[in-house]
Order: structure tokens, then sequence, then C-alpha cells
């Protein structure tokens, strides 16, 4: 199946912006995350089709997937 993957911020450092790659059917984001080498303490929200979405979630052919990290500042 074939899911678009967008990375913002931090995440971006290395990697891409945005890129359409393609994964076995069942999915979980946990498993894009993990081999995208993001670190569990930088993931701030997961939107899957612009829904906020969690990392169990999976992931359906066609489906946008957007990482950001958590906002730090003040």
């Amino acid at each position: 199946m074939n899911v678009t993957i967008k990375l913002v911020g931090i995440f971006q450092i290395g990697r891409f912006k945005e890129s359409v790659r393609e994964y076995p059917t069942g999915t979980r984001v946990r498993e894009v995350v993990d081999l995208l080498r993001i670190p569990d303490p930088l993931l701030g929200i997961v939107l899957i089709n612009e829904i906020h979405a969690g990392v169990e979630d999976v992931l359906m052919d066609g489906d946008s997937l957007c990482l950001l990290p958590f906002i730090d500042g003040g």
C-alpha cells in the first residue's frame, strides 16, 4: 500500500519534507516512526488524513501521515 509521509520541522533534517512510500498492509504509525528513527520524546502530533491519530493506528492505502514534533519555547 502507498502512504504519503509528511514531516514537519526538525523531522525533515536528514530526511525529507514529503514522500510517497510503500508499506505492507496493516502497517501501524509506530512502525513508520521507528523506520524513520524519530525519537519518541520528540513526537508531538500525529495526523492521518488531517485528523488527529495515535501511534498504534493502522494505516490504509492512500493515507496521508503527517508527523509533527513537540514545540518548545516560551
